[in-house]
């Protein structure tokens, strides 16, 4: 019966971290993405959250990057982890989705909770 229960337990864990890191549905949300432009994100209040489209240029190290719509470039923050596996150039067109964090005497910067190759 341990055993049983031991298998058990052990092929519920896999299942999570497979979830966790082995991707998931692509395809549509029926949300609206409400897409901005960088301009137009950086007139937000800090803390407001963010959908934009655009390119990363090129890396700031330290898990940032400047990012561009065209519009206006701004600094994201993206955690390794988020990367899952993609790869993305300056020609690789995402979308973003994070929140706006203005500090008193650093640069605006986004926290991307997510991003989509497209």
């Amino acid at each position: 019966m341990k055993k049983l229960l031991l298998m058990l337990f052990s092929l519920c864990f896999a299942n999570v971290s497979q979830a966790q890191f082995g991707g998931g549905f692509e395809g549509p949300s029926g949300v609206a993405k409400n897409l901005m432009t960088v301009k137009q994100a950086l007139n937000l209040r800090d803390n407001s959250r963010v959908a934009l489209k655009g390119h990363i240029i090129n890396s700031l190290g330290d898990e940032k990057y400047t990012f561009s719509d065209g519009t206006a470039e701004v600094m994201i923050e993206i955690d390794d982890e988020d990367w899952a596996g993609r790869k993305v150039t300056p020609d690789t067109t995402i979308e973003i989705y994070g929140e706006l964090d203005k500090e008193m005497f650093e640069p605006t910067k986004i926290d991307v909770d997510s991003f989509t190759v497209q």
